[in-house]
């Protein structure tokens, strides 16, 4: 496995990620970020951000095969939700978890979470990127 995930002593253990995550393997795979479009560039989900989650988790999951890597080689996530508030975290929950029960994954790599004022389009709610490392 290229990506080993950890709590340092001294840091707080957050229950949807890990702290840290060391990297072994030989490829850097950037993936840009995803948004909640199908395969046909059509969004998914409009106005629910549970949903437009869950295809952005599946998109990058999409992109990591691609790769021939997986989300266990993801050693950084970064999520960017529009207006984002801290009511808004059980549907960011949720839609997360819904995508890692089609996948059969547990999505636990560091990731930053950030409020943005708009995205490309009016109606994407979320876009989330990754770096992954692959051998």
């Amino acid at each position: 496995m290229t990506i080993t995930l950890v709590n340092p002593s001294g840091l707080p253990e957050i229950d949807v990620y890990h702290q840290v995550s060391i990297a072994t393997g030989s490829r850097l795979v950037f993936i840009a970020g995803q948004v909640s479009w199908d395969a046909d560039g059509v969004t998914v989900g409009a106005g629910d951000l549970a949903t437009q989650v869950e295809q952005c988790y599946l998109n990058v999951g999409a992109a990591l095969a691609g790769a021939g890597g997986s989300f266990d080689d993801v050693a950084k996530l970064t999520v960017h939700v529009v207006d984002w508030t801290p009511d808004k975290m059980p549907l960011l929950l949720e839609g997360i978890a819904r995508a890692a029960a089609k996948l059969g994954v547990t999505p636990a790599a560091p990731a930053t979470l950030l409020g943005v004022a708009a995205l490309d389009v009016p109606e994407h709610l979320v876009e989330v990127e990754a770096t992954a490392v692959i051998d």
